[in-house]
C-alpha cells in the first residue's frame, strides 16, 4: 500500500507541476478557509460570554456583524477553492488519459488482440475518471480537512490540555481505525474495477457483432454470459460496497463516543468552575467540527480506494513496455522498393517474447552484399530464392505463420500477393508496417533512387510512406475534411477537392449539404460500400506515400462499382509502389511480379509475363482454369 501511495504522489506531482499557480492559489484558498472555520465558533464563544455577563450591547452587535462577514468570506473562498480544485484536477487527468491514450496507440498489436476495446475504454476512461475524482478533491477536502483538524485541536489545547489530549488519542484512533478498514476496501473495488471492465468488454464485443448474432440465433447463448458477467459484478461490487458499509458504521460509532466525551467532559469542569459556559460551547462546537473534516476524509478515502485500485492498472497500462519503436532516419519522396529477406513470423512469439531486442540491421549486411546480384527482370536475387521457382526451406512448425519468405520489389512495380485465406498475406502487411516484429530475418525498404536501403527498423517516418486500403473501411463520426485527413489541418481543402475529383468523388461532395464541413456517421452509415472505399483511396491520396498496399479493397463490392475502384486504383498506383493483396485474378491484371502463398511459405513467385508464358507455373494454371475462388478463397 505504502508503494501504491508513492507512486500516487508522484503522479499527483507529475501532473500538477504545470499548474503549480493554479495549486499554489488553491492553497491559499483552503488555508484561508480553515483559519475562518476555527475563528467562527470563537466569534460565538466571545457573544455568549459577553451576554451572559450582561455587558453593552455595542460588542455583541460588532460580534454579529464579523460573524456574518466571517461566515460570507468562508463561503467565498469554500466556493472559488472548489471550483479551482476542479479545475485543476480535470486538467491533469485529462492530461492523463491523452497521455494514455498516446501510449496505447503505440503498443504493438499483441497487446491489443489480448485485449477488447471496452477494456481498453474503461481503462483510459473509467479508471482515470476514478482518480480525477480524487485529483480534484484531494487538497480541498483531505488536506483542507487535515488543517481544520489540527487547527481545532490546537484551539482546544488552548482551553484545557486535558481535554485537548483525550479528544486528540480520539482523532488518531479514528483514522487509525478507517485506514485499517481501506486496507480490506482497496483489493475488493479493485477487483470490482476488472469485473466491471470484463462486463463492458463483453457488452461491446457483442453490440459490435448484432447481426451475426441474430443471424446465427445465438441470442439466448449471449443473454446467458451476460448474466454471467453481470453476477460476476455484482459479487465484486457487493463485497466492495459491504467494506463500505463497515467503514460508514465504525465511524458512527466512533462520532458517538467523541459526542460523549465532549458533552462529559465540558459539563466536569464547567461544574469545577474551569470553564464558562461560552466555553462549554465552544469544546462542544469544536468536537462537532471534528466531524466534518473525519467525515471528509473518511469520504475521500472511499474515493481513495477506488482511485489507488483504478490507480494500480492505470499504472500497469503505463508501466507496458513499448516493444516496437521508429528508427531516425527518413526514407526520400517517391516510389519505394521492398525486400524481404528470410523473413518468419508466429504470433505465438509476439504473444510471449519480447521482440524489441531485434537489431536494427539484423540480416542487413548479407542482403546488401549480394545486392549486385539480379534476376533477369533487374530484381536483385535474394537468399533462399530461385527466380521464381519455390525456395529451398524447411517444414514449418504448427504454430508459425510465415517462414522463409523472401522476395524483391523494384521502387514503381506493383506486386500480385495471392494465397488461401490464413496463408499469410495480411501477415506480410503487418511486417511491413512494423505492426509486429518479424521473429527471424529482415524487411528492407529502398528509396527510389537506390540512395537510401534501410531496414523498416531504422526509419522514422515508416507508417507515412506507405499506405493501405482494406476491405472494411473505417468512417468516424466527423467531418468529411476531418475522416479524410484524419484531423490534419495542414492539408489545405484544395488537395482534398483534387482529390475527391481525381477518384471520381467531385459529384458526391457537390451534393453534400455542407461540403467538407458535413458530418459524417460513423459506421458507415449514409455511405454506399463503393463511396466508402474511395473515401480510404482518397486518404491514401492526401497522404502520397511512396508504397501503396491493397488488401482485397474491392472484394465485396458488385461489378459495376468495382470498375469505378479499378480506374481509382489505376490512378493511386501511378508513380508509386503497389502490392495488391487479391483472390481475383482480375484484380491483380497489372502486376509486375506474383507471389503465392501456401500454407506461410512461397507456393509461387516470378515476373508475371514470365509466369503467364510458362505453362507449367501455378499461376498459368489459375489462369487457364479459372479456380481461383476456390484455391484463394478469402
Amino acid at each position: 500500500m505504502n508503494a501504491s501511495l508513492q507512486r500516487y504522489q508522484a503522479l499527483l506531482v507529475d501532473y500538477l507541476q504545470p499548474q503549480w499557480r493554479k495549486a499554489l492559489l488553491l492553497l491559499l484558498l483552503v488555508l484561508s478557509a480553515t483559519g475562518l472555520q476555527v475563528a467562527n465558533p470563537q466569534i460565538i464563544r466571545f457573544f455568549i460570554d459577553t451576554a451572559v455577563g450582561s455587558g453593552s450591547l455595542q460588542p455583541l452587535f460588532m460580534a454579529g456583524i464579523v460573524y456574518f462577514g466571517a461566515a460570507l468570506l468562508l463561503q467565498i473562498a469554500t466556493v472559488t477553492a472548489t471550483y479551482v480544485g476542479e479545475d485543476v484536477g480535470w486538467t491533469a487527468t485529462n492530461r492523463l488519459r491523452s497521455d494514455l491514450a498516446l501510449h496505447c496507440l503505440r503498443l504493438d498489436m499483441s497487446f491489443h488482440n489480448d485485449r477488447t476495446p471496452g477494456q481498453m475504454i474503461e481503462r483510459v476512461d473509467g479508471d482515470v475518471a476514478n482518480i480525477a475524482i480524487f485529483f480534484s478533491q484531494f487538497v480541498v477536502n483531505v488536506l483542507g480537512s487535515l488543517l481544520l483538524l489540527v487547527g481545532i485541536l490546537v484551539a482546544l489545547a488552548f482551553e484545557d490540555w486535558r481535554l485537548s489530549l483525550v479528544l486528540t488519542v480520539y482523532a488518531v484512533l479514528v483514522l487509525t481505525v478507517l485506514v485499517l478498514i481501506r486496507r480490506i476496501a482497496v483489493p475488493r473495488w479493485k477487483a470490482a474495477r476488472e469485473a466491471s471492465a470484463e462486463l463492458f468488454g463483453f457488452i461491446e464485443e457483442q453490440l459490435s457483432g448484432t447481426e451475426d448474432t441474430r443471424a446465427s440465433g445465438a441470442g439466448p447463448a449471449v443473454l446467458r454470459r451476460l448474466y454471467q458477467y453481470g453476477r460476476q459484478r455484482l459479487e465484486k461490487e457487493r463485497r466492495a460496497g459491504l467494506a463500505n458499509t463497515l467503514m460508514v458504521m465504525t465511524w458512527l460509532g466512533l462520532f458517538t463516543i467523541g459526542q460523549v466525551i465532549a458533552f462529559g467532559g465540558s459539563y466536569l469542569l464547567w461544574r469545577d468552575g474551569l470553564l464558562t459556559i461560552g466555553a462549554v460551547y465552544l469544546i462542544v462546537a469544536y468536537t462537532e467540527a471534528l466531524y466534518r473534516p473525519l467525515e471528509q476524509i473518511t469520504e475521500q478515502i472511499q474515493h481513495m480506494q477506488k482511485a489507488i485500485a483504478s490507480l494500480e492498472r492505470v499504472q500497469e497500462l503505463r508501466d507496458t513496455p513499448v516493444r516496437i519503436r521508429d528508427g531516425e532516419q527518413l526514407m526520400p519522396h517517391g516510389a519505394l522498393g521492398i525486400r524481404f529477406a528470410d523473413v518468419s513470423f508466429s504470433y505465438d512469439h509476439a504473444h510471449g517474447v519480447a521482440v524489441d531486442d531485434r537489431s536494427a540491421t539484423n540480416g542487413l549486411p548479407q542482403l546488401l552484399a549480394e545486392h549486385n546480384g539480379a534476376t533477369s527482370n533487374g530484381v536483385p536475387a535474394l537468399p533462399g530464392t530461385t527466380n521464381g521457382l519455390e525456395p529451398a526451406t524447411t517444414a514449418i512448425g504448427p504454430r508459425t505463420t510465415v517462414e522463409s519468405i523472401s522476395f524483391a520489389l523494384a521502387p514503381g512495380q506493383i506486386l500480385g500477393l495471392l494465397g488461401r485465406t490464413g496463408s499469410g498475406k495480411t501477415t506480410l502487411t503487418r511486417l511491413l508496417f512494423r505492426l509486429y516484429e518479424p521473429t527471424s530475418g529482415a524487411i528492407i525498404v529502398e528509396g527510389g533512387d537506390g540512395s537510401i536501403t534501410l531496414d523498416v527498423a531504422q526509419i522514422d517516418d515508416l507508417r507515412r510512406r506507405i499506405g493501405i486500403v482494406t476491405q472494411d473501411v473505417q468512417i468516424f463520426r466527423a467531418s468529411i475534411r476531418d475522416n479524410l485527413t484524419f484531423f490534419d489541418s495542414t492539408i489545405s481543402d484544395e488537395r482534398i477537392h483534387a482529390a475527391l475529383a481525381e477518384l471520381g468523388l467531385g459529384e458526391w461532395l457537390a451534393r453534400q449539404p455542407a461540403g467538407l464541413d458535413t458530418e459524417l456517421a460513423g459506421g458507415n452509415s449514409g455511405l454506399s460500400a463503393g463511396e466508402a472505399q474511395l473515401l480510404a483511396f482518397a486518404r491514401v491520396f492526401l497522404k502520397d506515400p511512396g508504397l501503396v498496399i491493397l488488401d482485397e479493397a474491392s472484394s465485396r463490392l458488385d461489378p459495376a462499382t468495382e470498375q469505378r475502384i479499378e480506374v481509382a486504383i489505376d490512378r493511386l498506383l501511378h508513380g508509386r509502389t503497389g502490392i495488391i493483396i487479391a483472390h481475383r485474378l482480375a484484380t491483380v491484371h497489372r502486376a509486375d511480379r506474383i507471389v503465392i502463398l501456401e500454407g506461410g511459405r512461397i507456393r509461387e513467385q516470378g515476373a508475371y509475363i514470365e509466369l503467364v508464358q510458362d505453362p507449367d507455373s501455378r499461376f498459368a494454371q489459375l489462369l487457364r482454369t479459372g479456380e481461383m475462388s476456390e484455391l484463394l478463397a478469402a
